[in-house]
């Protein structure tokens, strides 16, 4: 349970600290190096680019704080199971009965619970899924475009050609070694990392996101898929879409707004 806990913390600071570096990265290095032009202090180029960074960036944390703010559904039950001590940790939640999940590191019984995201610290559910899926989106789209930035400012500054596949596939042993042996700066090993990092999280990120738009379509959750249970969803796909992502999907594929709890307090007046 320890190790749950600690990567339960450890994966927050992770996250806010890969947002800070990527930030300071795109406007200390990227924009002004990139896309300078002599006599123009901001010339449209980096107005563009910097519009679309910052779009990316701010969808994905402001899908990253609705995820948050809008926790999966929990009953409100007295009596919480307690879990046995030889109880693995790599054992997150155990299942009840009627679709109920007992999150261990959420201390709630949780309603249609699909996993515990560490990133976020909570249990994703029906509730918070919409903003879950839209935050892998644009932190995927954030990462691979910073990646694209990355490769273009290496070009620029240290003329390194990425015509050749393999310059990237060999840039990080390569780099390693130059540092070990001191040609290469602390920044310029920096760099060449956060490029792998941007690349693995974006692909993590997308491929995720893609997992979890089959299991919604199906009307399945990750935790009924772990089990082996095949649900048999009686509605259709589209039923299913518009139950975790609401009627106004469109409008929250852009921003980051409330669609399902409108859509949930409009079938109750009703």
């Amino acid at each position: 349970m320890l190790k749950l806990r600690l990567l339960n913390a450890i994966a927050p600071a992770y996250f806010f600290t890969a947002t800070i570096v990527t930030f300071a990265l795109h406007f200390c290095f990227f924009l002004p190096t990139i896309f300078q032009t002599p006599g123009v202090r901001v010339s449209p180029a980096t107005f563009l680019h910097t519009a679309i960074f910052l779009y990316l960036m701010l969808n994905a944390l402001g899908n990253y704080t609705m995820t948050i703010r809008h926790p999966a559904e929990s009953t409100n039950e007295n009596i919480i199971p307690v879990c046995s001590p030889d109880c693995p940790d790599r054992v997150d939640a155990h299942y009840l009965l009627n679709g109920r999940h007992f999150c261990k590191l959420c201390k709630k019984v949780i309603l249609k619970r699909d996993h515990h995201c560490f990133f976020t610290g909570n249990c994703i559910g029906n509730k918070n899924m919409r903003y879950f899926i839209m935050f892998c989106i644009y932190t995927s789209c954030t990462c691979l475009y910073s990646l694209v930035l990355g490769v273009a400012y290496l070009t620029v500054e240290y003329s390194i050609s990425f015509e050749n596949p393999l310059t990237f596939l060999t840039l990080l042993p390569l780099s390693t070694g130059y540092f070990f042996l001191g040609a290469l700066s602390g920044l310029q090993f920096f760099l060449v990392l956060m490029l792998y990092v941007w690349l693995g999280i974006g692909l993590t990120c997308a491929g995720f996101c893609c997992q979890q738009v089959l299991l919604v379509a199906r009307g399945q959750t990750w935790c009924q898929l772990r089990r082996g249970q095949l649900v048999q969803s009686h509605a259709s796909w589209r039923s299913n879409l518009s139950d975790v992502f609401g009627t106004r999907w469109a409008l929250g594929f852009f921003l980051p707004i409330q669609t399902v709890e409108a859509l949930h307090w409009m079938v109750l007046v009703n």
